[in-house]
């Protein structure tokens, strides 16, 4: 069984368009009722933002997961809400495919769209099948090219799928604006000691131990300097607030008391700043300082700088200057997105 939660109608936002043989028209949209499908994450704050240049309509329907994050950004939204599917869980996959299934026999839709990414996987290809013309748009963060959910469904031939990369678009992988494309930088008045947050993100096995030192090595961080530190712990030379972990409503209250935020490049952490309307400095995790994986995060960066969008720099970059430029930039979203709560 299957529950559709509605609370209310969608507010709006500014148009995006879409280059596709997928029956979206470009600014302005028309209205139309989708299947909006995204696992949470950078993945469902991407839908939410793009969705009212898709045309969205408020009978729209949402499926995602249940967790603090899509029970904040889809208040007001009609969703239902499938068990977790873990990255390769093809089980999971299967569960939800039913669910979509059992939703399809019960409502129509003008349009289904996806930004991924096992859940997506999972629903477009079923709402395809039932005669729902289908919609991939690849994460904002595969820049060099489609994730393993989107080589996928463009093998299916089933789901028209999109970049928001031009530069490896082709035939098949047709270009759609960035979601990042829609934020600008505003110029604000700048202190000339700024207070600082810096945030390294959550993940786990990894130290980020070159960007609390440069911003030491700044000398900007004093006692109103906030940390949050993750797993880079055992930092005992830190002036200021040192947590390893804030819940979401302290995080974003202090963000937005602070004049510059420096983050990993992480785009899930990247994406929401930008939506508290914070222009931030995001530092590069490279691999051979053991700080990631992979440099995937520098592709992110390089976008993010490009759009101006960001002050995006590897640790060594990080100076008094690049911090300073960050605390006389804002952004200015264009499309309002309900603020993260604990509740």
């Amino acid at each position: 069984m299957f529950e559709v939660v509605l609370q209310g109608p969608n507010p709006k936002g500014a148009s995006v368009s879409v280059h596709s043989s997928y029956p979206i028209d470009s600014s302005p949209a028309p209205q139309r009722k989708l299947l909006l499908v995204a696992s949470t994450g950078g993945h469902l704050a991407q839908l939410v933002r793009l969705a009212p240049g898709l045309g969205a309509s408020p009978n729209s329907l949402w499926v995602t997961f249940d967790s603090v994050q899509s029970r904040s950004l889809l208040t007001g939204q009609r969703r239902i809400h499938v068990p977790y599917v873990r990255p390769r869980d093809y089980l999971g996959m299967m569960r939800a495919a039913g669910i979509v299934r059992r939703v399809l026999k019960h409502e129509t839709f003008d349009g289904a769209v996806s930004t991924g990414a096992g859940l997506a996987v999972a629903a477009l290809p079923q709402a395809a099948i039932s005669g729902v013309p289908s919609l991939y748009i690849e994460s904002v963060s595969r820049v060099e090219g489609p994730s393993l959910s989107g080589r996928v469904l463009a093998a299916s031939h089933l789901v028209s799928v999109r970049t928001q990369h031009p530069a490896w678009a082709t035939n098949r992988w047709r270009t759609h604006p960035s979601v990042l494309s829609t934020y600008h930088s505003l110029i604000r008045p700048a202190p000339e000691r700024p207070s600082l947050f810096v945030t390294l993100g959550t993940i786990e096995g990894y130290r980020f131990d070159s960007l609390v030192d440069a911003v030491l090595a700044s000398g900007l961080a004093d006692e109103r300097t906030v940390w949050q530190l993750g797993f880079t712990t055992d930092r005992t030379d830190l002036p200021g607030q040192v947590h390893q972990m804030m819940p979401t409503a302290q995080f974003v209250a202090t963000a937005l008391n602070s004049d510059v935020v420096i983050t990993h490049a992480g785009v899930g952490t990247f994406m929401g700043l930008l939506e508290l309307g914070i222009f931030p400095v995001i530092v590069t995790r490279r691999k051979h300082r053991g700080e990631h994986v992979d440099d995937h995060q520098m592709q992110i960066a390089e976008l993010a700088e490009y759009l101006g969008v960001a002050r995006a720099v590897d640790s060594p970059d990080l100076t008094a200057d690049v911090i300073r430029f960050a605390a006389g930039r804002a952004i200015d979203t264009g499309v309002r997105i309900p603020l993260p709560s604990d509740r």
